[in-house]
């Protein structure tokens, strides 16, 4: 909420800047450098907007675990691999994320076998996970004597890097308390007072409840005890069904499954299969520029199919 309204006191902090130029512009002063300074600072501010806007996801702020694994082909797929190692290290630069290699594996003659990175930053993951998938390569290889034509394949599998601490913040508002008389052993005052508790968790439908404890404040203090314990279990039951969703995402690492082509011979080209952004700068891709289709994507996941 914060940094929403930071951003907020920014752009409108931007907007009347512009406008201080645009009226020193009318009085006749030469102010073109610092229009198109404001107006290129401005776009950048709304396109960062927008980019929020598209992550509403809780993990999407979260840090993103990066893993690359060549594909069938030897040496061709993993100086391949290090191309992509090289994109994502740039594109981290380029943002000013932190860029942290975790575990990596040389190829005998070039390339890697596989490397893990983590990119910390906020929106990360959230941006970065529409690169989960095979990417393509066409290109002359540089390891072919008869410099041939060579087409090669890696995978690139993003999964947000969550804490292992879950923290269950229960609000008061959240809860409906509700007391009655206990129906079980304990002897007289336990049967004839309202000493049973029942706590419902109105966000999740989960109940909680406890009778067995002489007091009533005894018995919520266990049906809290319970009910945390239950919503603890549905987050991890919640996060396992996230990781494994990411996971069945994954694909073979081959022809036909490739979300993105790198071609660099006979043209230059990055085409995206998904949202069918293609962008010429071949090279420019490669150092690190991906933010058209990181948006791309991103667009293209609220936009109802047909629309």
């Amino acid at each position: 909420m914060e940094s929403s309204l930071e951003s907020d006191r920014q752009l409108a902090q931007r907007i009347e800047d512009l406008g201080a130029y645009l009226e020193l512009a009318r009085e006749g002063e030469n102010v073109s450098n610092e229009v198109r300074a404001e107006l290129n600072a401005l776009r950048h501010d709304l396109e960062q907007i927008e980019i929020a806007s598209l992550l509403p996801s809780e993990n999407d702020r979260l840090n993103a675990i990066v893993a690359l694994h060549p594909g069938a082909g030897g040496t061709e797929s993993q100086d391949w691999a290090e191309m992509l190692l090289r994109m994502y290290r740039r594109w981290a630069e380029r943002r000013g994320f932190k860029f942290t290699l975790n575990d990596l594996q040389v190829g005998e003659e070039a390339g890697i076998k596989s490397a893990t990175f983590t990119i910390a930053g906020e929106f990360a993951y959230g941006l970065l996970s529409g690169e989960t998938g095979v990417h393509r390569l066409v290109r002359i290889s540089p390891f072919d004597a008869a410099a041939r034509r060579h087409t090669s394949f890696a995978s690139v599998f993003v999964s947000p890097e969550i804490d292992d601490t879950i923290q269950i913040e229960i609000k008061p508002e959240d809860l409906r308390i509700e007391t009655y008389r206990s129906a079980g052993k304990g002897g007289q005052h336990v049967n004839t007072t309202d000493s049973a508790v029942r706590i419902t968790h109105l966000p999740t439908g989960v109940v909680a409840q406890c009778q067995n404890e002489r007091s009533q404040h005894r018995n919520r203090e266990m049906a809290m005890k319970f009910l945390r314990s239950r919503l603890y279990e549905l987050e991890l039951r919640r996060r396992r069904e996230a990781a494994q969703k990411v996971e069945e995402s994954k694909g073979d690492i081959a022809f036909g499954n490739q979300i993105r082509s790198y071609v660099l011979h006979p043209y230059r080209m990055v085409k995206d299969h998904r949202t069918k952004l293609e962008v010429g700068d071949a090279g420019r891709v490669l150092d690190g520029d991906l933010d058209p289709f990181i948006r791309a994507y991103l667009i293209s996941k609220r936009t109802p199919v047909g629309a």
